[in-house]
């Protein structure tokens, strides 16, 4: 993640925000932030937030701003995107605004020290706990088997994972809906390989890369007795995921958001939704916090569980951001029952439209999975035959289908 942003800008802007919020961050202090990051690279938000706080906060007073801070910036509870061109939020403030808790909450538990937390002697490390009481006796060292107590509980929870696997998600309740979030988040998921427009020297090349070959030929005369190749590099395929949150498709949809949330986090994929209306929740799933995220996207779509119009929906996505290249050459997934409202025919002439542009469209139908379903209401009769893989994805386990088909197909143009 860090590999992909400017760490120096990132760190000024950060102390931007702590200055302006009533942290006395100094030029010296962002500067010791940045190595900090460069030496310990954190792969969590805990080792950044404790990364930040041994060099940016000079003293008790400033710990509660930097949390607030912290929470808004990388815990993703404050869109930089809702108030740019404004004042950032008070540190005081209470909770974000649409989200319903404040901007500290998850952090890393603050110390009772100073801000410094280095070894003053034989107490230990500031604001650390006390060390764990050992194990009683019996309990396992952690070289061995649990208890069979433990064991149990194990073999039980793992059995209720799989059950839940592949239970129908029209068939969950709400508790089992929420508990989704890491099984969906484990998927491995990951679009397939194309070949880009940047082309890198490698040995085994086809092209000649005419201007090294020419700087390398003044050692002999003139003569290019070696020769440079040059071969383009692959890039991974865009993925655009637009799914239906009609009424009837409502069961399905709630747990259809934990796949766009992870996909936007994962893959940096378009999200959409329609049901009369297509709506674009690409930012709004961007956020680090599943909860905020989908808070966001549930009110960014007005018509949810509304009626179902997905040629309209089609269409709108084609001529505002299909053509213009999100869809050139991506892997269109669209969730859908196929229950239309509109003409039939539209759908399907949007349907050619969007296979002339993307790589494969892979349409997703829960009810696929019914014993003896065929296709035939009107408007899935009228997409299949522009879709490329059909699959139900109606429940964790029959998501397994959907990775694969997204991930499916050899290195492309």
């Amino acid at each position: 993640m860090l590999a992909r942003v400017d760490l120096a800008e990132v760190a000024a802007a950060f102390g931007g925000l702590l200055h302006a919020a009533g942290v006395l961050v100094s030029p010296e202090r962002g500067g010791r932030f940045a190595t900090a990051v460069t030496l310990v690279r954190p792969a969590t938000l805990a080792e950044l937030y404790w990364a930040g706080r041994v060099t940016l906060v000079g003293g008790q007073p400033e710990i509660e701003v930097y949390d607030r801070v912290f929470g808004q910036v990388f815990g993703g509870r404050a869109d930089v995107a809702d108030w740019r061109g404004q004042a950032p939020p008070s540190p005081s403030a209470g909770p974000v605004p649409g989200t319903g808790v404040r901007p500290a909450d998850g952090l890393p538990p603050a110390s009772d020290g100073d801000g410094d937390d280095r070894d003053d002697g034989d107490d230990g490390p500031r604001g650390t706990a006390d060390p764990a009481p050992p194990p009683a006796a019996g309990a396992d060292d952690g070289g061995g088997l649990p208890p069979e107590a433990d064991r149990a509980d194990v073999l039980a929870a793992a059995s209720a994972e799989e059950r839940l696997g592949h239970t129908d998600f029209a068939a969950m309740t709400d508790d089992e809906l929420a508990s989704l979030r890491r099984l969906i988040a484990a998927l491995p998921l990951a679009t397939p390989a194309r070949a880009s427009r940047r082309a890198v020297r490698h040995p085994r090349g086809r092209a000649i890369d005419l201007r090294a070959t020419l700087r390398r030929a003044r050692a002999t005369g003139g003569d290019p007795v070696v020769r440079v190749f040059r071969r383009r590099t692959q890039r991974p395929r865009h993925l655009v995921l637009i799914a239906d949150v009609s009424g009837s498709m409502a069961p399905y949809a709630r747990a259809y958001l934990h796949l766009l949330h992870g996909a936007v986090r994962a893959t940096r994929a378009d999200a959409f939704v329609f049901a009369t209306r297509l709506t674009r929740l690409t930012r709004q799933l961007a956020a680090a916090d599943p909860d905020v995220a989908l808070h966001r996207a549930l009110a960014a779509a007005p018509d949810w569980s509304g009626g179902t119009r997905i040629g309209e929906a089609l269409a709108a996505f084609l001529d505002d951001h299909g053509r213009r290249g999100m869809a050139r050459g991506a892997v269109v997934v669209i969730v859908s029952d196929g229950w239309d409202t509109g003409d039939p025919a539209a759908l399907g002439e949007q349907m050619a439209r969007l296979a002339r542009l993307a790589h494969r469209i892979i349409w997703v139908n829960p009810r696929k999975a019914a014993t003896g379903f065929q296709p035939l209401v009107a408007g899935m009769a009228a997409a299949l035959p522009h879709v490329d893989t059909f699959v139900s994805g109606h429940s964790v386990a029959a998501l397994d289908e959907v990775i694969a088909a997204i991930g499916a197909g050899e290195v492309g143009r």
